[in-house]
């Protein structure tokens, strides 16, 4: 089963990822302005092949990428991830003039595309979007604000959510793709714990006609939803990543660091601690590899599955890294780190893409779904 081993090419690729991200994409990350669009980094994620593969390859496969990735270059990761979130709508639900206009550009790194969900009352609330999308002659003027949007404002487009029927929750949602250069569009940056492109974006009465369309009016939600259920595993694959790297490092450092007289692994404490990151780590790794391959496989239970696979990745990537600063005390929080970075990096996988409270409810409620089905098919006893 592919969720419970990679066979050796798998294996040699994510090698080679690591090798990549380590030695050809981290001395862009770090030339990179923080809290910019960082577009040679982007650019050569194109040259490399990866950035092709967001739309031709399955789940499983964006996660092999985003683990590998992060494990390496926790930057380059997040500027792939963040090209597939905000073009993979265009890609799944798109025209052939918008593919054709916007897909090739993204492939090759030459275009930033950004998903525009969130809007300062309308974080994990998703159906309580309130940028509107009022009419005008066939198409609709845009007016409200979006928040915490990743690649904002330096991006080449964006995947906008717009409320068009006021009242009707997420059933009156609708999708559009707006180029960043539609006059009444604007945004700013945000400083975030990690430095990565955020930003806000106000939409003063921007256009967006027939053409600019994403699937179906008053079904933008389910373009948001089918995208999520596609990148939530992969979230949890990043975490993973991060993971890895925190619980390697802590294995180097405990291996040769002298404390009390003696080497830190040879303190039952110690060793203990670092079983336990181990073994959470391998669980989210296979929990995440399991729901990316129900997503390839087309099965029904996709939602809850890629549910558990981000909440448990995610929460268990918080704990590997916070114990591996503890293991490593004071050197851990020097700037310039890896830990300090992965410190940094870490908290904000629980929160976006949905927190994890919010996973928990889709967890819930797909088991009492599932339970309710399982009664009406039994009858009544």
């Amino acid at each position: 089963m592919p969720e419970f081993a990679l066979d050796p090419k798998e294996l040699q690729w994510c090698a080679e990822l690591r090798e990549l991200a380590a030695t050809r994409l981290r001395p862009l990350a770090e030339a990179g302005e923080p809290g910019r669009v960082n577009r040679p980094l982007v650019a050569a994620l194109g040259e490399l092949g990866l950035l092709p593969r967001l739309f031709t390859s399955g789940s499983l496969d964006l996660c092999l990428m985003r683990e590998s990735l992060a494990y390496g270059c926790t930057e380059a990761e997040t500027a792939l991830a963040l090209q597939g979130l905000g073009a993979h709508p265009v890609h799944a639900h798109g025209t052939d003039a918008q593919r054709a206009r916007w897909l090739p550009e993204v492939s090759a790194g030459r275009a930033v595309a950004a998903f525009a969900l969130s809007e300062p009352g309308a974080g994990s609330d998703a159906g309580a979007l309130a940028l509107e999308a009022r009419p005008d002659g066939d198409g609709w003027r845009l007016h409200g604000e979006k928040c915490w949007i990743s690649n904002a404002p330096g991006a080449d487009f964006y995947t906008v959510f717009a409320r068009t029927a006021p009242g009707a929750g997420s059933r009156g949602v609708t999708a559009f793709v707006v180029p960043a250069d539609r006059p009444g569009l604007t945004g700013e940056p945000l400083a975030m714990l990690s430095p990565h492109p955020i930003g806000s974006l106000a939409f003063d009465g921007v256009r967006v006609g027939p053409d600019d369309l994403l699937g179906e009016v008053d079904r933008g939600f389910r373009v948001a939803m089918t995208t999520l259920n596609l990148f939530r595993p992969s979230v949890g694959a990043f975490a993973v990543g991060m993971a890895q790297a925190a619980l390697d490092a802590t294995l180097a450092h405990t291996a040769q660091r002298t404390a009390f007289g003696g080497v830190l692994k040879d303190l039952q404490a110690v060793r203990h601690q670092v079983a336990d990151l181990a073994t959470r780590t391998e669980a989210a790794r296979l929990l995440v590899h399991a729901a990316a391959a129900a997503y390839d496989r087309g099965e029904a239970d996709v939602p809850r599955r890629a549910a558990m696979a981000k909440l448990l990745a995610t929460e268990t990537a918080q704990q590997v890294v916070d114990t591996a600063v503890q293991l490593h005390g004071a050197r851990a929080l020097q700037r310039g780190h890896l830990l300090e970075h992965l410190y940094r990096e870490v908290r904000a996988p629980r929160i976006y893409e949905g927190a994890s409270e919010v996973q928990r409810e889709i967890i819930a409620k797909e088991l009492y779904k599932s339970l309710d089905q399982h009664a009406e098919e039994a009858g009544p006893v």
